[in-house]
Parts: structure tokens; C-alpha cells; sequence
């Protein structure tokens, strides 16, 4: 079964086309800077990449390059459109309303566009993606697979905020959280490689990279997790504050003469290890920097690394122990670094890294010494491998209701 996974951004479209049933990865690519007068499209399979310059594009316009590409006589994959069996688009935003995913039916669709108000940065850019793809392949089903459905777990008192009930009850403010199809992949993946069943385990998954989330997952259903009602709750990340002082907003409009929008901007976008350092939002940059002696960039790294190391004790305290704790993504993945800060003077869990293992070539490995009470592990995230299976199975459930129906009525 050939899936097509599409992960829609406000000025960006990547894809992937997958053999659902060998999970091998046939083609994949990107279009970048949507909507603006250089934007970049690229192809990849195999070794061989392939990009160009496109111009100006709109979503519909970026979603038929891509379609193009894989159908392309030269260097195509498949012969015609009509092989992609279903297509699975990542939507961040589900609210309360999904907690698995969905077929994008017109009921669904209303759904995402009532959920505009309170995911305005994410929603409208999925909606169009989903639209484009609809005109695009009209006779193909589409699979939403939602960021936040994974947490639709969390208790009350892990979701709802301190302030009047009614903010919950009329304007659906909550904590929702994000990052949940990486988590999800993570903790199965985990599991898969402990030989253990994920509902047996208690784990904490570290999805740390431009923006970054903590989840505690308790026997495979989430517990508490790092985002909030946006993702710039949490954990300082590449240009997001994390968590703050709210009347911090207010303090900054009265000294700085900054509107909310502006105030909100600051937040998002020139905060995090970038407004620490001064210099990026990129651990890279702030490694070589650090090797010359900048001491804002050693600041902004060692705050970070603070901030995953309190929300792991805290999820620790919230299970009552933990089995394994996994670190995933852009920084999780690739900085062994940042993992032995953030172990530093953590003696109290009866775990250490194995220094060895933690700066090893291997992608997939265990990281901690063999004697810990406590797994340490890096497992690379595969959101579009994820999204690919939730795909198939919401096709095949509706495909086995239609055969239920069918036999009913005969």
C-alpha cells in the first residue's frame, strides 16, 4: 500500500512517499518559502537529490510539484497518481475533539476550521495543504493525524490551568500539548527495542530540537507533557521563552511600548538560547562559540539543559519512578553533549551515561551504563513513519466498517 505523508507548515511542505507495507521510504522532498518570491523545491530518492528554483508558489502549486516529481519518466517512482492508496497529512491542532486519527471528512474539516482561533499559527496552513491535496487527488482518502491527539490522556488536573473553570468550559483553555506524533513513535519504538510491552513502562521522551517538549508517559498513555495551550509553554527552546512569568507580557508593553502582537512575537521568535546567546537558535553555532569563549552561548546552552533536567525530576516525582528516558530529535539526537550536561549530578536515579556509548556514530542506542536502575536511550523520531501506519489504519477500520455494513445489509 503506497501512502503519500504530507507535513504542511505556513511557508513550507515536506513530504514523503512510503511502501506502507514494507515502511521503506520510495521518494521525498520539500518546497520551501511558500508565498515568497524564491522559493526552493527538492526531491530525493535514493542518492540522487534533485532541487530548483520555483518562484513564487502557493500551497495547491507546492503539493503539484511534489505529485509531479513522484510520476516524473525520469526520475519518478511510481507510473501514475492513482498508485497512492491514501494520504496522511500531520495536523497540529485536534483540540478536544480528536484523540485518534481521522478520516478528513467534510465534518472533520468544519472541526479544524472551528479550531482556527486557538491554533491561528498552525490550523490555516494544514486546512489549505488538505484542501490543495483534495482538488489535487480528489478520489484519494485523506487521514488527519493529529499532534495532539497523543495527549488527549492527560488527567484534568494535568491539563487544566489554575485560573476560573469557565475559561475552561466556554474557551476550551487548556493545556494540549504538542509534539505527540514524535512522542507516540518514540515510546512504541522504545518498547519495541526493550522487548517490553509500552504499557508496562513508565518513560519520558525528550523531544528536544528548535522547539523542544518533555513527556511523561505512564504504561502508553500520557500523563503530563512539557507544551501547553501553545508551544511556547515549557522549555526554553531555539526562539521560544518557554515558561515565564505572564505578567511578564504586561511589564514589557508598559516598558517598551510594544503592542501584545509584538510582545507575543518577542516571545516566540527572539527568545529561547537565541535571545540568551545573543548570537543563534542553532546548537551548533553556540558550540563553536562556546569553544572561543563566549560565555552568553555556555549561558544558553547550561539554561537550557537546566530546564529538560527539572521537567525529567518533575515527571519522575509525577509517575513515582521511570524506566527509560529517551532523547529524540534535531539537539536530542545529535548532541551528546547536551545529553552528559543534562545527566550531570542526577547520581540520585542510580544512572549514568556510558561516555562511550553517548558519543558512538550509532543512531539507535542505550546510553547509560549497564548497571543503571534507569534506561537511557536515543531513538531517532520518524513522525512521517508514524503517520504513515496511522494512515493505514484508519483506512483499513473504515474499509472493515463497510464490510460490516455490507454483510448487514445482505
Amino acid at each position: 500500500m503506497v501512502i503519500l505523508v504530507i507535513n504542511a507548515g505556513s511557508s513550507s511542505l515536506k513530504y514523503q512517499l512510503l511502501n506502507a507495507d514494507t515502511e521503506e521510504v520510495l521518494a521525498k522532498g520539500s518546497v520551501e518559502r511558500i508565498g515568497m518570491d524564491n522559493g526552493m523545491f527538492s526531491y530525493k530518492i535514493n542518492t540522487e537529490k534533485i532541487e530548483k528554483d520555483i518562484g513564487n508558489v502557493n500551497h495547491q502549486q507546492a503539493v503539484g510539484y511534489a505529485l509531479d516529481a513522484l510520476i516524473n519518466k525520469e526520475y519518478g517512482v511510481i507510473s501514475n497518481l492513482r498508485e497512492i492508496k491514501a494520504v496522511g497529512h500531520r495536523v497540529v491542532h485536534g483540540g478536544e475533539d480528536f484523540r485518534e486519527s481521522n478520516m478528513l471528512d467534510d465534518a472533520v474539516m468544519k472541526v479544524l476550521n472551528d479550531n482556527v482561533d486557538i491554533a491561528p499559527l498552525h490550523n490555516p496552513a494544514n486546512i489549505v495543504c488538505i484542501e490543495a491535496c483534495k482538488k489535487l487527488l480528489p478520489d484519494i482518502p485523506m487521514v488527519g493525524v493529529f499532534d495532539t491527539a497523543f495527549h488527549q490522556t492527560i488527567p484534568p488536573e494535568g491539563y487544566l490551568y489554575a485560573i476560573p473553570i469557565e475559561a475552561y468550559k466556554k474557551h476550551k483553555i487548556r493545556r494540549y500539548g504538542f509534539h505527540g506524533i514524535s512522542h507516540n513513535y518514540v515510546a512504541n519504538r522504545t518498547a519495541e527495542i526493550l522487548n517490553k510491552e509500552v504499557e508496562k513502562l513508565r518513560l519520558i521522551t525528550c523531544h528536544l530540537g528548535n522547539g523542544s517538549s518533555v513527556t511523561a508517559i505512564k504504561h502508553g498513555k500520557v500523563l503530563d507533557t512539557s507544551m501547553g495551550f501553545t508551544p511556547l509553554e515549557g522549555l526554553a527552546m531555539g526562539t521560544r521563552c518557554g515558561d515565564i512569568d505572564p505578567t511578564i507580557i504586561q511589564y514589557l508593553i508598559n516598558k517598551t511600548g510594544m503592542t501584545l502582537d509584538e510582545a507575543i512575537n518577542y516571545l516566540n521568535k527572539k527568545s529561547g538560547v537565541l535571545g540568551i546567546s545573543g548570537i543563534s537558535s542553532d546548537f551548533r553555532d553556540l558550540d563553536r562559540a562556546v569553544e572561543n569563549g563566549d560565555e552568553n552561548a555556555k549561558l544558553a546552552i547550561d539554561l537550557f539543559c537546566y530546564r529538560v533536567k527539572k521537567y525529567i525530576g518533575a515527571y519522575i516525582a509525577a509517575m513515582g519512578g521511570v524506566d527509560a528516558i529517551i532523547f529524540t530529535a534535531g539537539i536530542g539526537e545529535n548532541s551528546p553533549e547536551v545529553r552528559e550536561i543534562i545527566f550531570n549530578d542526577m547520581g540520585y536515579i542510580h544512572t549514568q551515561l556510558d561516555e562511550k556509548r553517548n558519543y558512538s556514530k550509532d543512531k539507535e542506542k542505550i546510553i547509560s551504563r549497564k548497571d543503571s536502575e534507569v534506561t537511557v536511550m536515543v531513538v531517532p523520531t520518524n513522525e512521517e513513519l508514524m503517520i504513515a501506519r496511522e494512515t493505514v489504519l484508519v483506512c483499513n477500520k473504515i474499509r472493515n466498517q463497510h464490510r460490516l455494513k455490507s454483510s448487514n445489509v445482505i
